[in-house]
């Protein structure tokens, strides 16, 4: 088949980790006769300082074009001040909003070869596979809000309406009847008016999967389950605030953040694919950055955009057979000898994809 990708490198890490996906995807393109074209452009705070825009209305016309995007991290210290008109992170709002992209796919997965490499007993490991399912374009992110300056008092207003939350909550059911059968939907109902809803949609569309089991679980207790019994969860369906917080926090299960990729989708097979990390300016350009979460973020592509499926688990298990094999960027190396380069990393993975 034929695709048009367009990558968007973004900032500090960014294009290092956009490089590696790109060639994992090259890979899979001569491997199995695929042929993927590829397009670069500007997004994030080396749009701003390039043309005053974190989205250009060049980078937006050039998505529009492509069958899917291949995100890398935008932001970095010279455009962190909060206060500034024109920033990295509204880039981000704008391409998910642009393209009605609600739902924000991240699996997050305990590899047995990095349970040394988390915080957590690795007897809780066992077994952790689950899948988060964010709502990506409401919630607070997107609500009226109101900010006085220097002033004494600000607004941020958590909106949400029903067919928002049944769509998104349709896309975590479907994706449970294809895993464990089991949702856990988070909210904080208790407290929240959008989260009584939250939950009374939640529940309505339930009745259209009777093969899917449903629990409801408050934000504060599902975030203590997530480490005291990760390997319980299998669909995590949570707002946009709280799926945010909540993914970031599971991270540690799998070792780094740079383990984890995600997938930003709509009601068609277009989408935005990108690492869940940040920018990381730290370590940009130095080779230490890990690719994993870029390269599985390129087996999610295979999947939702292009319809992929052996492509996509061939790609993800030869990431995993890396790993088994020792394979340690710096942030999942036990020791400063144990690590290897960013690029040296995809190698590992290309040879198993051989």
């Amino acid at each position: 088949m034929h695709a048009t990708i367009v990558t968007l490198p973004g900032d500090g890490i960014g294009p290092e980790v956009i490089a590696e996906g790109a060639r994992v995807l090259r890979a899979v393109a001569a491997r199995w006769g695929h042929s993927f074209s590829f397009e670069e452009a500007l997004m994030g705070g080396c749009a701003i300082d390039a043309a005053g825009d974190p989205l250009p209305d060049e980078t937006l016309a050039a998505c529009e074009r492509a069958d899917a995007v291949l995100l890398g991290a935008v932001g970095g210290p010279q455009w962190s001040d909060p206060t500034a008109p024109v920033r990295p992170e509204q880039g981000l709002l704008r391409l998910r909003g642009h393209f009605d992209l609600f739902a924000n796919l991240r699996p997050v997965r305990a590899y047995p070869a990095l349970a040394r490499h988390t915080p957590l007993r690795a007897d809780l490991l066992d077994g952790v596979d689950m899948l988060f399912v964010r709502e990506l374009t409401s919630g607070i992110y997107f609500g009226q809000r109101q900010e006085q300056g220097d002033g004494d008092d600000a607004w941020d207003t958590m909106y949400y309406s029903v067919p928002q939350v049944a769509r998104v909550a349709r896309v975590a059911f479907a994706a449970a009847r294809g895993r464990r059968g089991q949702v856990t939907s988070v909210d904080k109902a208790n407290v929240l008016a959008a989260m009584r809803l939250w939950r009374r949609t939640v529940s309505g569309v339930a009745a259209d999967y009777p093969d899917v089991t449903l629990e409801h679980a408050l934000v504060d207790a599902c975030a203590m389950h997530l480490l005291r019994n990760p390997a319980r969860f299998d669909v995590l369906l949570a707002g946009n605030m709280f799926g945010d917080i909540l993914s970031d926090e599971a991270s540690v299960l799998a070792g780094s953040l740079g383990m984890l990729p995600s997938a930003s989708l709509g009601t068609g097979t277009f989408g935005v694919y990108e690492p869940i990390h940040g920018s990381a300016p730290d370590i940009a350009g130095q080779g230490l950055a890990n690719p994993t979460a870029t390269i599985l973020s390129a087996a999610l592509l295979l999947r939702h955009s292009l319809g992929l499926e052996a492509e996509a688990r061939a790609v993800e298990t030869a990431v995993e057979a890396a790993l088994d094999a020792g394979a340690r960027t710096a942030d999942i190396a036990a020791a400063p000898g144990e690590a290897i380069s960013t690029s040296a990393f995809t190698d590992r993975v290309l040879d198993g994809l051989a």
